[in-house]
């Protein structure tokens, strides 16, 4: 059959590497063990286990409570009734410490954005379920939300819950119907403005563009302005979505050429009877699971692209289906998929912290979360809402410094802003790594070699540099000479692909 088919992968092909793919492109890599274990389960059995990742239990349960929903807080009634006597009396003592206080609340919102990062990377270095935190990652970068722009952190915090409860729920009715609900997308995209008297386009608009169409595809400027009228009157009150039925347009709209008193939620049922609404999100699922370099354009590509799109309408737009026959497919196991994807900020942190196991350095999600920002990922801070474009956009001079330097902090403790002897100097287990390799150094560098880069094979080109250094070293093989090994493959151009 030809890899352009939904085939599935011969279960007698699925060895340890191509487990590890698995491991990588469902979440975030793992160590050699657990490499070996799911090699051991079998190709069905291991699809199985990380797609129904809610029969684990979850490490690290979140509530809605675990952060403070008060700190951005519209004013009470008797608040607003003082502001509006002292601004009517000249008072600008008491309009000052009004001002002072929402400052006050802004600063402490700002560090709460801060903790949630630290949070969410966190648990996305320890979560036994990576495939539930990956989609979450998905799903933020597709409904791209700033907090920048909301400055609202316990709205980022309730859409990140979201995402992660619906994570592989159906793409209509949980996700894309949910999102016109959500209030920070809400204020993101300014549909809290969005009144019969002046509609606002911003939230119709990107929900054809950029959520479920595509761009161009299959709607019309009539389509976007018809569908804002659809939904005026979705608006929030403090934390929660609310219809204010006086705000709403009742009048008859014309979308898609058909004709009625459409609501919102009117709406997205019109959206997905255009035949895009099946192929958009495929797209952007196969770039994200299976090849976003050029080559994942290919003819191949998109035929198996038209295929999954089918299994995606016909399975009613759910998102566990299209995951499985991906996971098993011999399309996303083909030589031409293997390492066709650039690792984003987030994913090179968290692989390398997932498969390395570095200590537990001080302040370390702090150090990462910044590093992640400074190579062009930040979360809860998507750039727009086109998300982050992701591919070859991750790669130039200044953040390959970054990512070599963010690398060499898990594995030495040495920030790229302090002197060595400031640096925490916990120390590594390389040894932990290349248990059962190390009888001679060539086998030591070629283990870590296809270990890490995921290869069957090793260039010879990059087997000889490593052994030039293991010489300076008499080929010693020691903690510090395999830290250096991990060092210098770390900084490999391979290492930047998963």
């Amino acid at each position: 059959m030809p890899a352009s088919s939904l085939q599935q992968l011969d279960p007698k092909d699925f060895d340890e590497r191509k487990a590890q793919h698995l491991l990588q492109r469902a979440g975030f890599g793992g160590t050699p063990q657990q490499i070996q274990a799911l090699a051991k389960l079998g190709l069905e059995k291991s699809v199985e286990y990380i797609v129904n990742y809610r029969s684990l239990p979850d490490s690290s349960p979140t509530t809605l409570d675990d952060y403070d929903k008060n700190i951005i807080r519209p004013p009470t009634p008797a608040e607003q009734a003082a502001i509006r006597k002292a601004r009517k009396l000249g008072n600008e003592e008491i309009v000052d410490k009004f001002r002072m206080e929402r400052q006050r609340r802004q600063r402490a919102d700002r560090k709460q954005i801060t903790e949630m990062e630290q949070w969410w990377l966190r648990r996305l270095i320890a979560t036994p379920r990576p495939l539930e935190e990956k989609l979450t990652l998905f799903w933020h970068g597709h409904f791209a939300t700033g907090y920048r722009t909301i400055e609202n952190s316990y709205h980022m915090y309730l859409q990140n819950m979201f995402f992660r409860e619906n994570a592989m729920g159906n793409f209509k009715e949980d996700l894309v119907r949910g999102i016109i609900h959500d209030p920070a997308m809400i204020r993101y995209l300014n549909n809290h403005q969005n009144r019969k008297q002046a509609p606002n386009e911003n939230l119709a608009r990107e929900l054809l563009e950029l959520f479920t169409l595509g761009e161009g595809e299959g709607y019309t400027e009539d389509d976007i302005k018809e569908g804002a009228r659809a939904l005026t009157g979705y608006t929030v009150d403090d934390d929660a979505f609310i219809f204010r039925t006086q705000q709403h347009d009742n009048g008859t709209k014309k979308i898609f050429n058909r004709r009625g008193t459409f609501t919102g939620d009117d709406f997205i049922d019109l959206i997905f009877t255009r035949p895009s609404a099946s192929t958009f999100v495929i797209e952007k699922l196969y770039r994200f699971f299976v090849n976003d370099l050029p080559h994942g354009n290919s003819v191949e590509s998109k035929s198996y692209i038209r295929l999954l799109s089918k299994v995606f309408k016909r399975k009613d737009w759910n998102i566990k289906p299209v995951l499985e026959t991906i996971f098993l497919s011999q399309h996303f196991y083909d030589d031409a998929n293997a390492n066709a994807i650039i690792k984003s900020p987030v994913q090179l942190i968290v692989q390398a912290a997932r498969s390395l196991n570095p200590p537990n350095r001080k302040k370390m999600t702090n150090t990462l979360a910044i590093a992640s920002d400074l190579m062009g990922q930040r979360l809860f801070a998507p750039p727009s809402v086109k998300g982050w474009d992701g591919g070859r956009t991750w790669i130039n001079t200044s953040t390959m410094f970054m990512r070599q330097n963010t690398l060499l902090y898990l594995l030495t403790g040495q920030r790229p802003d302090s002197k060595a002897w400031e640096a925490d100097g916990k120390p590594f287990d390389a040894m932990a790594l290349v248990q059962g390799h190390t009888s001679k150094s060539k086998n030591t560098i070629t283990y870590l070699l296809s270990s890490l880069l995921n290869m069957d094979t090793p260039s010879r080109d990059r087997i000889s540099s490593l052994e030039d250094y293991m010489k300076t070293q008499q080929n010693v093989i020691n903690n510090e000479t395999v830290t250096g090994l991990l060092t210098l493959i770390t900084a490999m151009p391979e290492y930047q692909l998963c």
